[in-house]
Protein backbone atom coordinates (compact mmCIF):
# COMPACT_ATOMS: atom_id res chain seq x y z
CA UNK A 1 0.00 0.00 0.00
CA UNK A 2 1.29 3.53 -1.11
CA UNK A 3 2.29 6.13 1.66
CA UNK A 4 0.57 8.40 -0.05
CA UNK A 5 1.24 12.05 1.28
CA UNK A 6 -1.61 13.67 3.41
CA UNK A 7 -1.63 17.08 4.24
CA UNK A 8 -3.51 16.73 7.42
CA UNK A 9 -0.27 14.23 8.50
CA UNK A 10 1.77 17.08 8.33
CA UNK A 11 -0.05 19.88 9.75
CA UNK A 12 -2.01 17.85 12.79
CA UNK A 13 0.38 18.96 15.39
CA UNK A 14 0.30 22.70 14.55
CA UNK A 15 -3.76 22.74 13.96
CA UNK A 16 -4.42 20.95 17.53
CA UNK A 17 -1.92 23.93 18.66
CA UNK A 18 -3.81 26.27 17.07
CA UNK A 19 -7.40 25.00 17.86
CA UNK A 20 -6.63 25.16 21.63
CA UNK A 21 -5.14 27.98 21.96
CA UNK A 22 -7.24 30.92 22.32
CA UNK A 23 -4.01 33.38 23.30
CA UNK A 24 -0.42 33.56 21.40
CA UNK A 25 2.49 32.07 23.09
CA UNK A 26 1.83 28.95 24.25
CA UNK A 27 3.76 25.49 22.91
CA UNK A 28 6.58 24.10 23.58
CA UNK A 29 10.00 26.08 22.13
CA UNK A 30 11.99 23.22 22.08
CA UNK A 31 10.01 20.75 20.26
CA UNK A 32 11.58 19.70 16.42
CA UNK A 33 9.63 19.80 13.90
CA UNK A 34 8.98 15.67 12.45
CA UNK A 35 8.39 16.51 8.88
CA UNK A 36 10.01 14.28 6.01
CA UNK A 37 7.83 15.70 2.93
CA UNK A 38 8.65 18.02 0.67
CA UNK A 39 4.91 19.17 0.13
CA UNK A 40 4.33 22.67 1.87
CA UNK A 41 1.03 24.93 1.90
CA UNK A 42 2.14 28.53 0.59
CA UNK A 43 -0.33 31.42 1.67
CA UNK A 44 0.95 34.51 0.12
CA UNK A 45 -0.93 37.49 1.02
CA UNK A 46 -1.40 41.51 -0.24
CA UNK A 47 -1.88 44.66 1.35
CA UNK A 48 -4.22 45.84 -1.03
CA UNK A 49 -3.22 49.49 -0.65
CA UNK A 50 -4.75 49.79 2.53
CA UNK A 51 -2.41 51.72 4.51
CA UNK A 52 -2.49 52.86 7.99
CA UNK A 53 -1.15 56.35 9.55
CA UNK A 54 0.44 54.31 12.26
CA UNK A 55 3.03 51.65 12.48
CA UNK A 56 0.92 50.15 14.78
CA UNK A 57 -2.49 50.12 12.68
CA UNK A 58 -0.72 48.58 10.02
CA UNK A 59 1.00 45.75 12.25
CA UNK A 60 -2.35 45.04 13.53
CA UNK A 61 -3.73 45.18 10.09
CA UNK A 62 -1.51 42.60 8.73
CA UNK A 63 -1.70 40.33 11.97
CA UNK A 64 -5.47 40.48 11.73
CA UNK A 65 -4.81 38.86 7.92
CA UNK A 66 -2.14 36.16 9.71
CA UNK A 67 -4.77 35.20 11.94
CA UNK A 68 -7.16 34.53 9.31
CA UNK A 69 -4.54 32.98 7.04
CA UNK A 70 -3.22 30.46 9.84
CA UNK A 71 -7.30 29.17 9.74
CA UNK A 72 -5.95 27.36 6.70
CA UNK A 73 -2.73 25.63 8.68
CA UNK A 74 -0.14 26.89 6.26
CA UNK A 75 3.25 25.78 6.51
CA UNK A 76 4.54 29.32 5.54
CA UNK A 77 2.79 33.05 5.34
CA UNK A 78 4.82 35.39 2.93
CA UNK A 79 3.59 39.21 4.02
CA UNK A 80 4.60 42.30 1.70
CA UNK A 81 7.76 44.52 1.78
CA UNK A 82 7.88 47.01 4.07
CA UNK A 83 4.04 46.50 5.56
CA UNK A 84 4.38 48.34 8.39
CA UNK A 85 4.87 51.74 6.83
CA UNK A 86 2.45 51.84 3.96
CA UNK A 87 0.29 54.99 4.20
CA UNK A 88 2.49 56.04 7.42
CA UNK A 89 4.70 59.53 7.92
CA UNK A 90 6.40 57.67 11.02
CA UNK A 91 7.44 54.00 9.88
CA UNK A 92 11.32 53.57 11.23
CA UNK A 93 13.48 50.71 10.75
CA UNK A 94 13.18 48.09 13.79
CA UNK A 95 15.46 46.01 15.81
CA UNK A 96 15.78 41.89 15.28
CA UNK A 97 14.14 40.82 17.16
CA UNK A 98 12.02 44.00 17.61
CA UNK A 99 8.02 44.76 18.31
CA UNK A 100 6.81 43.56 14.42
CA UNK A 101 8.58 40.14 14.51
CA UNK A 102 7.97 39.39 18.03
CA UNK A 103 4.57 39.39 17.67
CA UNK A 104 4.56 37.63 14.10
CA UNK A 105 7.29 35.28 15.95
CA UNK A 106 4.31 34.59 18.77
CA UNK A 107 1.88 33.22 16.35
CA UNK A 108 4.51 31.50 14.26
CA UNK A 109 5.57 29.42 17.49
CA UNK A 110 1.55 28.25 18.28
CA UNK A 111 0.64 27.23 14.79
CA UNK A 112 4.23 25.94 13.98
CA UNK A 113 4.32 27.75 10.57
CA UNK A 114 7.42 29.55 9.03
CA UNK A 115 6.87 33.27 8.33
CA UNK A 116 8.38 35.87 5.88
CA UNK A 117 8.41 39.46 7.43
CA UNK A 118 9.61 42.16 5.21
CA UNK A 119 10.07 45.53 7.38
CA UNK A 120 12.99 47.65 7.40
CA UNK A 121 15.75 46.73 10.07
CA UNK A 122 18.61 48.52 12.11
CA UNK A 123 21.61 47.38 13.18
CA UNK A 124 25.33 48.12 13.00
CA UNK A 125 24.73 51.27 12.98
CA UNK A 126 23.01 51.24 9.32
CA UNK A 127 19.67 50.49 8.25
CA UNK A 128 18.27 47.88 5.71
CA UNK A 129 15.15 47.16 3.57
CA UNK A 130 15.03 43.65 5.17
CA UNK A 131 12.80 40.49 4.74
CA UNK A 132 13.20 38.30 8.07
CA UNK A 133 12.83 34.57 8.02
CA UNK A 134 11.04 33.32 11.13
CA UNK A 135 11.02 28.95 11.48
CA UNK A 136 8.16 27.50 13.15
CA UNK A 137 9.84 28.01 16.64
CA UNK A 138 9.24 31.43 16.65
CA UNK A 139 13.07 31.75 16.25
CA UNK A 140 14.74 34.09 13.75
CA UNK A 141 16.32 31.39 10.97
CA UNK A 142 17.60 34.29 9.13
CA UNK A 143 17.72 37.85 7.69
CA UNK A 144 17.73 38.38 3.75
CA UNK A 145 19.02 42.31 2.88
CA UNK A 146 17.59 44.14 0.28
CA UNK A 147 20.68 44.03 -2.25
CA UNK A 148 19.35 46.74 -4.65
CA UNK A 149 17.69 49.59 -2.88
CA UNK A 150 15.93 52.22 -5.38
CA UNK A 151 17.76 55.82 -5.62
CA UNK A 152 15.84 58.29 -3.75
CA UNK A 153 18.27 61.00 -5.65
CA UNK A 154 18.91 62.37 -8.85
CA UNK A 155 22.29 61.97 -8.45
CA UNK A 156 22.70 57.99 -6.83
CA UNK A 157 23.61 59.04 -3.40
CA UNK A 158 20.76 58.11 -0.87
CA UNK A 159 18.79 54.92 -1.29
CA UNK A 160 15.47 53.85 -0.10
CA UNK A 161 15.30 57.38 2.28
CA UNK A 162 12.22 58.37 4.36
CA UNK A 163 11.02 61.00 7.20
CA UNK A 164 12.80 58.70 9.47
CA UNK A 165 15.57 57.29 7.18
CA UNK A 166 16.71 60.41 5.89
CA UNK A 167 20.00 58.95 5.39
CA UNK A 168 18.80 55.88 3.15
CA UNK A 169 18.52 52.07 3.40
CA UNK A 170 21.96 50.44 2.83
CA UNK A 171 22.11 48.12 0.48
CA UNK A 172 22.82 43.75 1.27
CA UNK A 173 25.47 41.40 -0.28
CA UNK A 174 24.93 38.39 -2.23
CA UNK A 175 21.68 36.62 -1.56
CA UNK A 176 21.80 33.90 0.99
CA UNK A 177 19.34 30.85 0.84
CA UNK A 178 17.14 29.19 3.93
CA UNK A 179 16.65 25.90 4.23
CA UNK A 180 13.55 24.85 5.30
CA UNK A 181 12.06 21.44 6.72
CA UNK A 182 10.27 21.13 3.47
CA UNK A 183 13.65 22.65 0.90
CA UNK A 184 15.28 25.16 -0.07
CA UNK A 185 14.43 29.00 -0.85
CA UNK A 186 15.60 32.28 -1.36
CA UNK A 187 14.27 35.66 -1.33
CA UNK A 188 14.72 39.08 -3.36
CA UNK A 189 12.87 42.27 -2.72
CA UNK A 190 11.25 44.52 -5.42
CA UNK A 191 13.99 46.87 -7.33
CA UNK A 192 16.03 43.52 -6.75
CA UNK A 193 13.66 42.18 -9.91
CA UNK A 194 16.20 44.75 -12.05
CA UNK A 195 19.00 42.69 -11.41
CA UNK A 196 19.07 38.78 -13.29
CA UNK A 197 22.76 38.23 -11.17
CA UNK A 198 21.67 37.46 -8.40
CA UNK A 199 18.19 35.28 -9.25
CA UNK A 200 20.68 32.65 -11.12
CA UNK A 201 22.82 33.02 -8.03
CA UNK A 202 19.97 31.40 -6.12
CA UNK A 203 19.87 29.13 -8.54
CA UNK A 204 22.99 28.43 -8.39
CA UNK A 205 22.33 27.64 -4.88
CA UNK A 206 20.06 25.42 -5.26
CA UNK A 207 16.80 27.34 -4.36
CA UNK A 208 13.33 25.53 -5.48
CA UNK A 209 11.41 28.45 -4.66
CA UNK A 210 12.24 32.40 -4.28
CA UNK A 211 9.99 34.57 -2.63
CA UNK A 212 9.60 38.36 -3.98
CA UNK A 213 8.00 40.81 -1.37
CA UNK A 214 7.48 44.03 -3.30
CA UNK A 215 5.51 47.46 -3.02
CA UNK A 216 4.63 46.73 -6.55
CA UNK A 217 2.81 43.80 -9.11
CA UNK A 218 6.46 42.70 -10.57
CA UNK A 219 4.70 41.87 -14.05
CA UNK A 220 5.98 39.27 -16.51
CA UNK A 221 9.33 39.22 -15.55
CA UNK A 222 8.76 37.40 -12.48
CA UNK A 223 7.26 34.53 -14.46
CA UNK A 224 10.14 34.73 -16.73
CA UNK A 225 12.62 34.06 -14.05
CA UNK A 226 10.93 31.34 -12.79
CA UNK A 227 11.04 29.89 -16.30
CA UNK A 228 14.60 30.73 -17.16
CA UNK A 229 15.28 29.09 -13.89
CA UNK A 230 12.57 26.69 -13.08
CA UNK A 231 12.01 27.50 -9.73
CA UNK A 232 8.72 28.87 -7.94
CA UNK A 233 8.61 32.01 -7.91
CA UNK A 234 5.86 33.71 -5.17
CA UNK A 235 5.16 37.29 -4.95
CA UNK A 236 3.68 39.37 -2.10
CA UNK A 237 3.19 43.16 -2.65
CA UNK A 238 1.75 46.21 -1.23
CA UNK A 239 -0.71 47.19 -3.67
CA UNK A 240 -2.18 45.12 -7.58
CA UNK A 241 -1.55 41.02 -7.44
CA UNK A 242 0.61 38.67 -5.29
CA UNK A 243 0.96 35.48 -7.53
CA UNK A 244 2.30 31.99 -7.13
CA UNK A 245 4.01 31.06 -10.10
CA UNK A 246 5.34 27.64 -11.33
CA UNK A 247 8.84 26.52 -12.54
CA UNK A 248 7.60 26.64 -16.50
CA UNK A 249 6.28 30.04 -15.69
CA UNK A 250 2.59 29.89 -15.22
CA UNK A 251 0.66 31.45 -12.61
CA UNK A 252 -1.19 28.93 -10.38
CA UNK A 253 -2.71 31.32 -7.68
CA UNK A 254 -3.45 35.05 -7.14
CA UNK A 255 -4.71 37.76 -5.32
CA UNK A 256 -7.08 40.00 -6.08
CA UNK A 257 -9.57 43.49 -5.15
CA UNK A 258 -11.73 40.89 -3.21
CA UNK A 259 -9.42 38.03 -1.90
CA UNK A 260 -6.25 38.96 -0.45
CA UNK A 261 -4.19 35.95 0.38
CA UNK A 262 -3.84 32.93 -1.71
CA UNK A 263 -3.19 29.23 -0.62
CA UNK A 264 -1.02 26.47 -2.71
CA UNK A 265 -0.30 23.23 -2.01
CA UNK A 266 3.22 23.34 -3.66
CA UNK A 267 5.95 20.30 -3.84
CA UNK A 268 9.58 21.48 -3.73
CA UNK A 269 10.67 18.16 -4.45
CA UNK A 270 10.40 18.54 -8.43
CA UNK A 271 11.92 18.09 -11.67
CA UNK A 272 12.13 20.45 -14.81
CA UNK A 273 12.79 18.00 -17.97
CA UNK A 274 13.28 19.04 -21.45
CA UNK A 275 11.28 16.88 -23.88
CA UNK A 276 14.34 15.97 -25.81
CA UNK A 277 15.01 12.34 -25.79
CA UNK A 278 12.30 12.04 -22.94
CA UNK A 279 9.07 12.26 -25.21
CA UNK A 280 7.62 8.81 -23.94
CA UNK A 281 8.42 9.60 -20.43
CA UNK A 282 5.09 11.39 -19.10
CA UNK A 283 3.41 8.43 -20.25
CA UNK A 284 5.67 5.96 -18.61
CA UNK A 285 5.93 7.20 -15.56
CA UNK A 286 2.22 8.39 -15.35
CA UNK A 287 1.45 4.51 -16.49
CA UNK A 288 3.83 2.92 -13.89
CA UNK A 289 2.71 5.30 -11.08
CA UNK A 290 -1.29 5.91 -11.52
CA UNK A 291 -2.50 8.55 -9.15
CA UNK A 292 1.37 8.74 -7.27
CA UNK A 293 2.89 10.96 -9.80
CA UNK A 294 2.09 14.42 -11.34
CA UNK A 295 3.36 15.34 -14.65
CA UNK A 296 2.85 18.89 -16.32
CA UNK A 297 3.46 19.43 -19.98
CA UNK A 298 4.42 22.91 -21.79
CA UNK A 299 4.61 20.77 -24.74
CA UNK A 300 4.80 24.59 -26.31
CA UNK A 301 8.36 25.21 -24.00
CA UNK A 302 9.70 21.83 -24.83
CA UNK A 303 9.39 20.85 -21.13
CA UNK A 304 7.45 19.27 -18.74
CA UNK A 305 7.61 18.84 -14.82
CA UNK A 306 7.30 15.92 -12.72
CA UNK A 307 6.20 16.05 -9.13
CA UNK A 308 6.02 12.94 -6.57
CA UNK A 309 2.54 12.92 -4.56
CA UNK A 310 3.85 10.09 -3.09
CA UNK A 311 6.03 10.02 -0.27
CA UNK A 312 8.03 7.26 -1.09
CA UNK A 313 8.85 8.50 -4.36
CA UNK A 314 11.07 11.20 -4.82
CA UNK A 315 12.54 12.83 -8.16
CA UNK A 316 15.82 11.71 -8.14
CA UNK A 317 14.55 7.53 -7.61
CA UNK A 318 12.20 8.56 -11.29
CA UNK A 319 15.28 10.20 -12.70
CA UNK A 320 16.92 6.72 -11.99
CA UNK A 321 13.86 4.83 -12.92
CA UNK A 322 13.65 6.13 -16.19
CA UNK A 323 16.27 7.76 -17.34
CA UNK A 324 15.90 11.05 -17.90
CA UNK A 325 17.83 14.84 -16.87
CA UNK A 326 16.83 17.54 -15.21
CA UNK A 327 16.78 20.77 -18.01
CA UNK A 328 19.65 22.25 -16.11
CA UNK A 329 21.97 19.52 -16.89
CA UNK A 330 20.81 19.15 -20.55
CA UNK A 331 21.73 22.83 -21.09
CA UNK A 332 24.92 22.16 -19.20
CA UNK A 333 25.89 19.04 -20.93
CA UNK A 334 25.83 21.39 -23.98
CA UNK A 335 27.57 24.22 -23.01
CA UNK A 336 30.89 21.77 -22.43
CA UNK A 337 30.48 20.38 -25.67
CA UNK A 338 30.15 24.52 -27.16
CA UNK A 339 33.09 24.90 -25.07
CA UNK A 340 35.46 22.20 -26.39
CA UNK A 341 34.56 22.97 -29.95
CA UNK A 342 35.03 27.24 -29.40
CA UNK A 343 38.57 26.07 -27.99
CA UNK A 344 39.11 24.08 -31.31
CA UNK A 345 39.05 20.78 -29.53
CA UNK A 346 36.43 17.69 -30.34
CA UNK A 347 33.63 17.48 -27.88
CA UNK A 348 34.30 14.54 -25.27
CA UNK A 349 31.49 11.79 -25.80
CA UNK A 350 29.21 12.44 -22.31
CA UNK A 351 26.99 9.39 -21.21
CA UNK A 352 23.39 11.10 -20.76
CA UNK A 353 21.01 9.07 -18.55
CA UNK A 354 18.74 8.54 -21.90
CA UNK A 355 21.29 7.18 -23.27
CA UNK A 356 20.75 5.87 -26.88
CA UNK A 357 16.93 7.19 -26.86
CA UNK A 358 15.80 8.93 -29.85
CA UNK A 359 15.78 12.76 -29.93
CA UNK A 360 12.30 13.22 -31.26
CA UNK A 361 10.52 10.29 -30.80
CA UNK A 362 8.43 7.68 -27.71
Amino acid sequence: MSDKINRREFVGAAAAACLVSTAYGGGDPKEASQRTSSVARIITTCQNSKGYPTVAGNRENMLALFDRALKQKPDLVCFPEGFIGLGSKEWKPETVPGPTTDAFARRAKVCRCYVICPIPTARDGREWNSAVVIDRAGEILGVYDKAHPVTSSPDYTLFETGPLARNGLFPGGEPPVFDLDFGRVGIQICFDAGFPENWETLARKGAKAVFWPSAYDGGFPMQAYACLHHYYVITSVNRARSRIIDPCGRVVANTDERVNFVVQDVNLDFVVAHYDFNWGIPDRIMDAYPDRVKVTSYREDAHFIVEPTDRALTTAKLCAEFGFEPASQYHERHRKAHAALRAGKPPVPQTAAHGNRGQHSK
